[in-house]
């Protein structure tokens, strides 16, 4: 009997979450409603049971529609709701450093055993250490919420498609079976987005709070409409502003 993913299982908790309302804050930072989300969430949980068979490939090879398809469709519409160009390209470079790091991870792990954890042609697993991996460094170069999914989600997915182009250069069997995105990937993509929004949202809180709230001088003017008006101050004014025509100001 075929394991249930972890992942769907996450998924279903964390729709649930997002319909109590109790994940609004870190939606709105990421410009997705909770409607939107719950669609999202929808579309990742029946897509990963959806593979679309990739023809003339070398091994049987398919797609997975919740793992790959969704993932990348949601990160191109953050990355166009990006607040700025500076984020749009953080975004993409901590992707990148993402792929590298778990990749790295998944080498030391599979290597030095003759019989490897993930087996000799299943580099990617269902193992919590890659979407921690993966999570913590889209967080530490992504910075914000947006761009810690897209490059936790996207990371992973460039592991696993450069796994397959692996198997094609190493001679995979033709009775070998892979989708991209799929079975353990699919539980890792999941994973590392929702550590990288977390980290982003508990570790990005406490220093905004510590700072007396987000600051919107100096800030591009995407970003601060970002913002709610209530949590924006200037900087170095950790106070309220005074009411218009009070303490003797102009009115």
């Amino acid at each position: 009997m075929e394991r249930f993913p972890v992942g769907v299982l996450i998924l279903l908790v964390l729709s649930v979450i997002v319909y109590l309302g109790l994940a609004h804050r870190a939606l709105d930072r990421m410009r997705l409603s909770d409607q939107g989300a719950l669609v999202a969430i929808g579309a990742i949980i029946l897509g990963s049971f959806i593979n679309i068979p990739i023809p003339f490939a070398p091994f049987k090879t398919s797609i997975n529609v919740g793992g790959a398809l969704v993932p990348v469709g949601l990160a191109i519409y953050l990355l166009a709701r990006a607040g700025t160009r500076v984020e749009w390209v953080r975004a993409l470079v901590a992707a990148a450093a993402t792929a590298v790091a778990v990749y790295v991870i998944g080498s030391l792990v599979n290597s030095g055993s003759t019989i490897e954890p993930a087996g000799r042609f299943a580099i990617i697993d269902a193992i919590y250490l890659y979407p921690l991996v993966g999570g913590l460094v889209a967080y530490l170069i992504g910075r914000s919420r947006r761009s810690a999914f897209i490059a936790a989600t996207l990371g992973v997915l460039l592991v696993d498609i450069a796994h397959y182009f692996w198997l094609v250069g190493s001679g995979a069997p033709s009775n070998y079976t892979v989708s991209i995105g799929g079975a353990g990937a699919f539980d890792t993509i999941v994973l590392a987005g929702i550590i990288g929004v977390l980290l982003a949202e508990v570790i990005g809180e406490t220093r905004e709070r510590l700072a007396g709230g987000p600051v919107a001088k100096g800030r591009p003017g995407e970003l601060v409409k970002a913002l709610k008006k209530p949590e924006i101050h200037e900087a170095g004014n950790t106070g309220s502003r005074e009411k218009p025509g009070r303490g003797g100001g102009k009115g």
